[in-house]
């Protein structure tokens, strides 16, 4: 196994990936929450397998040349996150929910699942993301290509998993309802941000 491709997809994944988006700010939400954990580290994992796989094999070039695709990303991606930082911004002016285990509003599986892939697969920054990383997979000739493509599918197994089921260790340090508030307010603070950007063509 050719070891250096494998962490040089590592380390450049988790570069990408381990940035402030409204995709992690969920997700970390969630796993604080402890509501249906697995399941949103999967699909988060499962997009970046496809997704980064499809650009090792060359889609992201085919993305690349068709601009109306990541303009209607764009904008869709901008409202959806401009609107639940709204909401969440709302929520972070009601305090009263704590990060005990189980505390809160609990969140359907459907639910859960669709927030999280419409942050996912309709930001247009994943898109240009994967163009740049299967363009530097492809720099690694036929084989290598796919090592490399496994240190970035590991990376991604690596930081979902650590963000999801590790951010519950701090619950202790978030247990007052002023934290959650603080949280909530950052959270929508990031998701407004990134909205804006979006729309913007930041």
């Amino acid at each position: 196994m050719p070891l250096p491709l494998v962490a040089a997809g590592l380390v450049t994944g988790l570069a990408l990936i381990a940035a402030v988006g409204a995709q992690n700010a969920y997700l970390l939400r969630q796993g604080l929450r402890r509501q249906h954990v697995g399941a949103l580290v999967t699909l988060c994992a499962a997009s970046d397998v496809v997704l980064i796989g499809l650009a090792v094999l060359g889609v992201g070039a085919a993305v690349q040349q068709w601009p109306a695709f990541l303009t209607l990303a764009r904008w869709g991606g901008g409202l959806f996150v401009i609107g639940y930082g709204l909401h969440v911004g709302w929520r972070a002016l009601r305090p009263g929910e704590t990060l005990v285990a189980g505390a809160g509003r609990q969140v359907s599986l459907r639910r859960a699942l669709t927030t999280m892939a419409a942050l996912t697969w309709l930001n247009p920054h994943l898109y240009l993301d994967i163009i740049v990383l299967g363009s530097i997979a492809n720099t690694h000739g036929p084989q290598g290509r796919w090592w490399y493509y496994a240190g970035l599918v590991g990376a991604s197994v690596l930081w979902f998993s650590a963000l999801g089921f590790g951010s519950r260790r701090l619950a202790p340090l978030l247990a007052r309802p002023r934290a959650w508030q603080v949280l909530d307010a950052l959270i929508a603070l990031v998701m407004l941000g990134l909205g804006a950007a979006l729309l913007t063509g930041g």
